[in-house]
């Protein structure tokens, strides 16, 4: 269970000029379930992505997992998964390396990362591409493989930003039905970021607006 308790976060965009991002933010995401959270640009669900994941600091508040307070554990240590809406995969590396590369920062030998990675792959009917280089893919191929690198370490909760915003319709139809599997599969607690309601409620077991730094359940 991830848990965000009175999660609280302001901007400095100026110096002397403040505006509240996050006003005490209370969720409960349960393991194997999607939480999706809507809002304009800008409106903070972004930031609350980086939060969780540890690439923002807090400005007060607790985040706990499966009871454990994991506030002040550095990103690498949370084991969460974060996805950003342009997939973030390295152009210069390989299918492989990049599916592998998470393995490798947990200390992983490269051979073993690699075989991992194949095998992985090979789930995701990419086996093919191991060792195509990432602009060489569509659209929907990179998505496989970011989805594959963000499962490859076995994350213990997955964050999503706008992962589907840059594919087309019946793309995103596909790609749903394969997250929402891998999703139950893995009993990853995930939220969803998205300005999309049409997919917040195909995706989410539950949904919330973000309204003035606060969430409001939708369903």
């Amino acid at each position: 269970m991830l848990e965000l308790r009175h999660i609280c976060k302001t901007w400095e965009p100026v110096r002397g000029e403040r505006r509240v991002l996050l006003q005490g933010v209370n969720l409960s995401v349960p393991p194997g379930q999607t939480v999706a959270i809507l809002g304009p640009s800008g409106s903070g669900k972004s930031t609350l992505l980086k939060v969780v994941a540890g690439l923002e600091r807090m400005d007060s508040g607790q985040l706990v997992f499966d009871g454990q307070d994991i506030t002040d554990l550095p990103p690498e240590r949370r084991r969460f998964a974060l996805m950003f809406q342009d997939f973030a995969l390295f152009p210069h590396l390989s299918v492989q390396d990049n599916v592998a590369f998470g393995l490798v920062e947990q200390g992983v030998a490269k051979r073993q990362a690699r075989l991992q990675a194949c095998a992985t792959l090979e789930r995701f009917g990419m086996a093919q591409f191991a060792l195509a280089r990432v602009p060489q893919l569509s659209g929907g191929e990179q998505q496989r493989v970011a989805l594959a690198r963000a499962l490859i370490t076995q994350p213990r909760a997955l964050l999503l930003d706008e992962p589907f915003s840059a594919l087309d319709a019946e793309l995103r139809l596909q790609l749903r039905t394969e997250f929402q599997s891998r999703i139950t599969e893995q009993r990853m607690a995930t939220l969803w970021v998205t300005h999309d309601e049409a997919e917040a409620r195909a995706m989410g077991d539950a949904g919330y607006r973000v309204v003035d730094g606060t969430l409001a359940q939708l369903w």
